[in-house]
């Protein structure tokens, strides 16, 4: 079950952390992967890891909230493997860092920068690997979002929660468009993740499973999106958060 062997998939944000762990799930299944960053010498040292492991990865880089180098981007990408199946949205965080302020106290340049990554990144994207999708009637659209788009925390992160809020509104509707057409769009929303310090401390206080999500857990949920297995799974946000939200 779950192979995706003769698949090729895109993963942006993958030269490290989450989407590493995605990146390498997905080839240990079979599949050949291009692993985006914003910077190139992460994304090959990455892609090279992979290599040592026994997979089949390149390093992609491009700031995908630039919509010319991100069409060029899936464009070297079909060039190098002759198409992509799966293409992950996983950069969800700008270079600078989140910047946790208040929204009263916050500069609407920060807004700009959540939504260009994480909303307009995203729709530009998909309009890029949908053709191909189309052309060969099966494609998977997984995007990585957070459980910040339905549960309200104080921690000064409005603008990147209206961001991901989008995200959801974006899958729902293409899904919608795309299902007759063997395609599934997807997303995955994380809760309190192991990347960050502090996380293990609230996770364990928070979560039903007393610990935060790690890169494996994220793989794991993509692969099974990814799958042939999971072709009546559509249009759905699929809350991975050890159970600190259960409606």
């Amino acid at each position: 079950m779950f192979s995706l062997k003769g698949k090729t998939a895109l993963v942006t944000g993958a030269g490290r952390g989450m989407g590493l762990g995605v990146a390498r799930a997905l080839a240990r299944q079979g599949a050949r992967v291009a692993i985006n960053d914003f910077y190139q010498d992460r994304a090959n040292q990455a892609a090279e890891q992979l290599h040592q492991e026994g997979f089949d990865a390149i390093g992609v880089a491009a700031d995908i909230t630039d919509p010319a180098q991100l069409k060029r981007m899936v464009a070297s990408v079909q060039e190098a493997f002759g198409h992509i199946d799966i293409f992950v949205a996983n950069a969800g965080v700008p270079v600078d860092g989140m910047g946790y302020d208040r929204f009263i106290d916050s500069d609407p340049a920060q807004w700009r920068q959540f939504l260009d990554l994480n909303l307009m990144a995203l729709m530009h994207a998909t309009q890029a690997v949908l053709p191909g999708m189309l052309t060969q009637g099966w494609g998977r659209i997984i995007c990585i979002t957070s459980e910040s788009w339905r549960a309200g925390v104080p921690m000064g992160i409005a603008a990147y929660a209206a961001s991901k809020a989008g995200a959801v509104g974006f899958i729902r509707q293409l899904a919608a468009e795309t299902g007759k057409q063997g395609i599934t769009v997807n997303g995955l929303s994380l809760g309190t993740m192991n990347n960050w310090e502090g996380s293990e401390r609230i996770a364990a206080k928070s979560c039903m499973v007393p610990r935060a999500g790690s890169p494996e857990d994220v793989g794991a949920g993509v692969v099974y999106l990814a799958s042939e297995e999971a072709s009546w799974v559509t249009g759905q946000i699929h809350p991975l958060n050890g159970g600190s939200l259960t409606a």
